[in-house]
């Protein structure tokens, strides 16, 4: 049980009871309900199943609020689903201060205990939320019980191209759709280089950053690296990566995949956002992951040791390569 903090510093003055949530209907989620936590406001969105297995977190990228992963959520069906919009985006308003990833994991650890979720979670995290999903892993090794990291990174260890992230760290692709639609192909790459048009199911979806959330999400990134501790996380991992993802290359996901010791890696021929481009084909990994009671694991784990020197090589290659 968390100690009845403020986690976000928002005077209680200003919420409502603790769990007071005002309900909509949602055709992917349910329903979405505004839940007060710690004295912050989020917006959740609740895909409920009667499987009886444990509900998975989703971690979204960063700006990104819960309807822009409706097409994977639809296409998983019969896991129960839980995602939010983190402080700042979408319709959770922005907190009085800046925040760190561990303090969002406090919060989604309220936010689960509010909602009812007692016991264990599954956990994916695609993009900025990856490494949101890596921290909350470590955290709650007994808690989380799977782990999947999409289109995500050990922290900013091998970056993507200066143009991409460039225009990544930049909120105006939520604000000015003609923008988006010019720069998708170059900042996601895979199929939106091949078919531009498929960025318009996407800014449909879109609901613009608030305030200076776009700013505290990437101040939640910097100088953050989950490198020092990754060989520690306990669950199976599913590791997700596009081939052709100008953000995040390729070397992240065979980094956390080689240094995470039950991990498993899964490559497709897509960019940033295959997870909603090609829903309908990686949803059934996911599933199956999901259901696989007995977990993935390498006959002999690799030392800590053997592990680095396998990166140092491939890095070295890397620099020798440019």
């Amino acid at each position: 049980m968390l100690d009845p903090i403020e986690v976000f510093g928002a005077p209680r003055s200003l919420a409502r009871n603790e769990g007071e949530a005002r309900h909509t209907a949602n055709r992917v989620f349910g329903d979405i309900r505004m839940v007060e936590v710690g004295g912050q406001e989020l917006r959740v969105g609740i895909r409920r199943s009667n499987t009886g297995a444990p509900p998975l977190v989703i971690f979204n990228g960063i700006g990104a609020n819960l309807e822009l992963i409706e097409p994977f959520v639809a296409a998983l069906k019969g896991i129960e689903v839980v995602a939010f919009d983190v402080p700042g985006v979408g319709e959770s308003p922005a907190p009085a201060v800046p925040y760190r990833y561990s303090r969002l994991v406090a919060l989604t650890d309220r936010l689960l205990e509010t909602l009812g979720y007692a016991g264990q979670v599954d956990v994916l995290g695609l993009s900025w939320g990856g490494m949101l999903a890596q921290q909350y892993a470590y955290a709650n090794p007994q808690r989380c019980r799977r782990l999947i990291l999409a289109a995500t990174m050990p922290g900013l260890v091998i970056p993507g191209g200066l143009s991409a992230v460039g225009r990544l760290a930049n909120p105006r692709r939520y604000h000015d759709p003609d923008y988006l639609r010019r720069v998708a192909p170059e900042v996601y790459g895979g199929s939106l280089r091949r078919r531009p048009d498929l960025i318009d199911h996407h800014v449909g979806r879109v609901r613009p950053p608030r305030g200076v959330g776009y700013l505290y999400q990437l101040a939640a990134l910097w100088g953050w690296t989950s490198l020092p501790w990754l060989h520690r996380l306990r669950q199976p991992t599913l590791v997700m990566a596009g081939t052709d993802d100008p953000i995040v290359p390729l070397a992240n996901a065979q980094m956390l995949a080689q240094l995470i010791r039950r991990a498993e890696l899964f490559t497709i021929d897509d960019g940033h956002l295959f997870l909603i481009t090609r829903a309908s084909e990686v949803a059934p990994v996911v599933r199956r992951f999901l259901g696989d009671a007995t977990g993935t694991a390498p006959s002999r784990r690799r030392t800590m040791g053997e592990r680095l020197a396998i990166w140092r090589a491939r890095l070295l290659r890397i620099a020798n390569s440019e």
